[in-house]
């Protein structure tokens, strides 16, 4: 008698639930059809046909793909097999695709043109430039090899996907309270705030350092970038400025105001009788 199993995609760091999951009974793999689509690496497929839904991947891109998820953290739950990349070219996030979601990530669909993207929410769509043009696009390919074949679909309404993404959301802020609350129990909290520092320090010596290689350079600018705090801090400074130059403006007005008067003062000085006799005689000595 054929026995249901119980099937969990490769991609996903706790096997999250998906609206299509793809099967290679005799590789034992499963795969998201998202997850598929949305990996940076090359996951080939047959190209999109309106008139035949059932795409199929090839088996050989998919463990390619799952070999070099093996070596990325996924910038959100921080677990391994983070296949689906930032499409800003600097950016080094990645993730699991569920995981992009509960972060917030922009993800475009063409399904037209087989163009499957994710934007971090750093560098979402509407602050990008157009540099994302046709050349840049990931497509998918028409297949000869062995492919991965849809065998099941599971359907789940967008309210509950929004529940179960907040519910990560949820028990990831759960997770990093309860973790610096130990740590400062454990007394840890001062060592951490002393490595923060120095490597903040060492980043600050390589970027003033004219001997500091363009490649380092680069790799201390975005780190400092993707932790958040130099970018907060930036904007602190951008309102201080600001409020500055308020202040600054503001006392101009006042001395040019002054100015205006004590020039009105010596004009109206040096236009009585008194005065220009006094000039007159100072002329003709």
């Amino acid at each position: 008698m054929a026995k249901m199993v119980r099937t969990t995609c490769a991609f996903c760091s706790e096997g999250e639930a998906g609206s299509v999951m793809y099967i290679a009974t005799e590789r034992n793999i499963a795969a998201h059809q998202d997850c598929l689509l949305f990996s940076s690496g090359f996951v080939e497929s047959e190209d999109h046909n309106p008139e035949n839904l059932e795409i199929r991947f090839d088996v050989s891109s998919v463990l390619k793909e799952l070999r070099r998820g093996k070596r990325l953290a996924c910038s959100f739950c921080r677990k391994k097999g983070a296949t689906v990349g930032c499409e800003e070219r600097t950016c080094r996030r990645s993730y699991h695709f569920f995981c992009a979601l509960c972060d917030d990530a922009a993800v475009e669909t063409d399904e037209v043109n087989g163009v499957y993207r994710v934007f971090c929410p750093k560098h979402d769509p509407g602050n990008r430039t157009n540099r994302y043009d046709a050349a840049n696009k990931k497509r998918r390919r028409t297949l000869t090899s062995p492919t991965i074949t849809e065998e099941m679909s599971t359907e789940e309404t967008a309210e509950e996907n929004s529940l179960r993404i907040l519910k990560r959301k949820n028990d990831r802020h759960k997770v990093r309270i309860d973790f610096v609350r130990k740590c400062k129990q454990a007394g840890l909290l001062d060592d951490i705030f002393e490595e923060m520092l120095d490597t903040l320090h060492l980043a600050q010596e390589k970027l003033m350092d004219d001997n500091t290689s363009e490649r380092e350079y680069e790799e201390t600018v975005m780190a400092l970038f993707d932790c958040g705090l130099f970018e907060n801090i930036l904007t602190n400074i951008y309102s201080g400025t600001e409020e500055k130059i308020q202040k600054l403006l503001e006392n101009r007005k006042r001395l040019d105001h002054k100015i205006e008067l004590l020039q009105d003062l010596k004009e109206v000085i040096l236009s009585t009788p008194e005065n220009r006799a006094s000039t007159s005689s100072t002329a003709s000595e």
